[in-house]
């Protein structure tokens, strides 16, 4: 029966995880999405899974609105209204208010523009502050951004080379501080609420990036007093490839931009206060709306649109509390159940163990990490593979981020607990028979 010594007793066999999920509140939601029969699919931290509705809305409005209405269905259908339409869906997900969030450019434009906005605002209240403070381990494109953001503001980016010593570093120079609030190696959790209240005590402003959080993980920007945050639309959220990111402001800052005619830097016609004036000179529309660049893309609208519908459904089982619950019993069953079959395996755990302090996925380092992932994806168990960093010298040394990782994303929409059982199963085979040596599997494409 392949019994499992380390769990907490609820789940010890897979006829267990089949009466778990025969029980789950949430299964009717796995109903609700494309999944092929056969598959564990644990990557829905990189892409999430097809909507089932998605394929016939996105038809609809390829063949209806824009077939038949034309140009007309910027009115009929409010195509005009997309951006702040699914930002109100968007927003009791994220702990934001109606008209807070806006929807469209992709995650690493919009924190281009909050990042410019939260710099501008700092140079006017403190210019003596001109640092941007980041972890080193940080996703690459908030760091590029960031980058950018430093070069053409005069600005300096520190980075720290971990958690432990970020708070350490919010000296008097430090004007903004920029984390993602799940991280994409590991998975660890920041305490959103804590330390933006010891950033903002400190002078700076807190930007946050949800890519990771935003529909797995409970998260409360207005109640945590962020400043600002983004997030993308492709993930949890199950918006389709490249589907569009959102951004959002907290009102203190958008009321604040009103006030004084601040701008983002991306001053597009979309973003504009009467767009259809066509008048020469640029005038920010009122609150999130100053956040709007060009003109949404309607059939990516319309695919994200139905991924963030599913989570109506979820509200009427729990919202998101319940699915959080989920997720800390698939992630559980699936670290305990690895850990039980696979010692000795050159597997090391870098997902944090204790479930608060985790998001919605499990990371192994294992130094074949890139071989033994495409072994399994063979055997239809798809995770992903996340390179380590080169080596950093002295102070700046993280040793964490230089292992090649196998990650395992569990979206509790539609992750069973047999999947769990199964996925760990098959990851003990990959590397007992040591299958993932065949040369096959240590073959490179250009996405890994």
């Amino acid at each position: 029966m392949n019994d499992l010594p380390h769990s907490n007793g609820a789940i010890a066999s897979r006829e267990d995880c089949a009466a778990r999920d025969l029980a789950d509140p949430l299964r009717a939601l796995r109903d609700e999405f494309v999944l092929p029969e056969g598959l564990v699919y644990l990557d829905g931290n990189s892409l999430g899974a097809l909507p089932r509705r998605t394929a016939a809305r996105v038809a609809e409005v390829a063949t209806r609105e824009w077939g038949e209405g034309l140009i007309r269905s910027w009115n009929s259908a409010g195509w005009i209204h997309l951006a702040g339409r699914i930002g109100d869906k968007i927003a009791p997900l994220i702990g934001a208010g109606p008209g807070e969030v806006s929807v469209g450019d992709s995650t690493s434009v919009n924190l281009y523009k909050a990042l410019n906005a939260a710099v501008a605002m700092q140079k006017a209240d403190a210019p003596q502050r001109r640092v941007i403070l980041s972890e080193r381990g940080n996703f690459p494109t908030d760091l590029y951004m960031a980058e950018s953001v430093a070069a053409a503001s005069g600005m300096k980016l520190q980075l720290v080379p971990a958690a432990a010593d970020l708070l350490d570093q919010l000296t008097n120079d430090v004007a903004v501080l920029m984390l993602t609030h799940v991280d994409y190696r590991s998975g660890r959790v920041h305490r959103m609420a804590e330390t933006t209240r010891t950033a903002q005590a400190a002078g700076a402003l807190a930007i946050w990036d949800l890519a990771h959080s935003a529909g797995a993980v409970p998260v409360d920007l207005n109640g945590a007093g962020a400043d600002f945050a983004v997030g993308c639309g492709y993930k949890y959220l199950n918006g389709g490839p490249g589907a569009p990111a959102f951004v959002w402001a907290n009102a203190r800052h958008t009321e604040r931009m009103d006030r004084e005619q601040m701008r983002q830097p991306l001053s597009g016609w979309l973003g504009h206060a009467a767009p259809f004036d066509f008048a020469p000179n640029y005038q920010p529309a009122a609150g999130i709306g100053r956040f709007v660049c060009g003109t949404p893309p309607v059939l990516a609208m319309a695919a994200l649109e139905c991924g963030v519908d599913v989570f109506a459904l979820a509200d009427r089982l729990g919202g998101m509390a319940a699915l959080r619950q989920k997720s800390i019993a698939l992630t559980t069953l699936f670290i305990d159940r690895v850990e039980s079959l696979c010692e000795g395996q050159g597997l090391e755990l870098v997902t944090p163990r204790e479930p608060a302090e985790r998001g919605s996925q499990v990371s192994f380092a294992h130094v074949e990490a890139f071989a033994v992932m495409q072994a399994l994806i063979e055997r239809g168990v798809i995770g992903d593979f996340r390179a380590g960093q080169p080596a950093t010298d002295g102070a700046h040394a993280d040793a964490s981020l230089t292992v090649d990782l196998l990650r395992f994303g569990f979206t509790p929409l539609y992750t069973r607990f047999v999947d769990a059982w199964d996925a760990a199963a098959q990851l003990h085979d990959v590397l007992r028979s040591e299958a993932w040596r065949s040369d096959r599997f240590s073959q490179r494409s250009a996405v890994t």
